[in-house]
């Protein structure tokens, strides 16, 4: 004897069939949607006589007009804040950074002079303790561990930074702002 089907394979089967019609259509099929509300444009200074274009009606707002809002200043591109309130970072300066320099990828010979904010650290990656020097140890605080010199600049000035490489030394001079 065969068994009668059950309810819920009865239910399931114009379900399933609908899914197997859906699947072999595209998702984005063309579909005809409405255009976002634009602003119409503001009359010409030739036109101060005509009439006032007319406004688009916004549902949900007490007037039914879109508000007119005034263009935005336009915003500063740099990135960076101001050292000081009084005084703005020079723009070749990289602020407070950390900088790495990784002695076995650079070419000591083309890096010549850096820039800092004060607090900002230059990481000398790949060097044997007591090797990098300093004119003015004043104006930084150095510590070295596994191969890193960190020099941190903690106050205005212009430090030269010595680092050895390959019996040649090279210096990098570092404005600190």
């Amino acid at each position: 004897m065969a068994e009668p089907p059950r309810r819920g394979c009865r239910r399931a089967a114009p379900a399933l069939a609908a899914l197997a019609v859906l699947a072999g259509t595209p998702a984005c099929a063309d579909r005809p949607v409405s255009p976002l509300p634009v602003r119409p444009p503001t009359p010409a200074a030739s036109t101060v006589g005509a009439a006032a274009p007319p406004t688009t009606a916004v549902p949900g707002t007490a007037t039914g007009t879109r508000p007119s809002r005034s263009p935005a200043p336009p915003r500063s591109r740099t990135a960076r804040p101001p050292a000081s309130a009084s005084t703005p970072l020079p723009s070749a300066c990289l602020g407070a950074v950390r900088y790495d320099l990784v002695l076995a990828e650079t070419e000591l010979a083309l890096l010549k002079s850096l820039c800092f904010a004060t607090g900002g650290v230059l990481r000398i990656r790949g060097i044997g303790p007591g090797l990098v020097t300093v004119d003015r140890a004043d104006l930084v605080s150095r510590s070295y561990e596994a191969g890193v010199v960190d020099i941190r600049f903690v106050r205005t000035g212009t430090v030269v930074v010595t680092i050895p490489q390959d019996g040649r030394t090279y210096p990098i001079t570092v404005v600190v702002v």
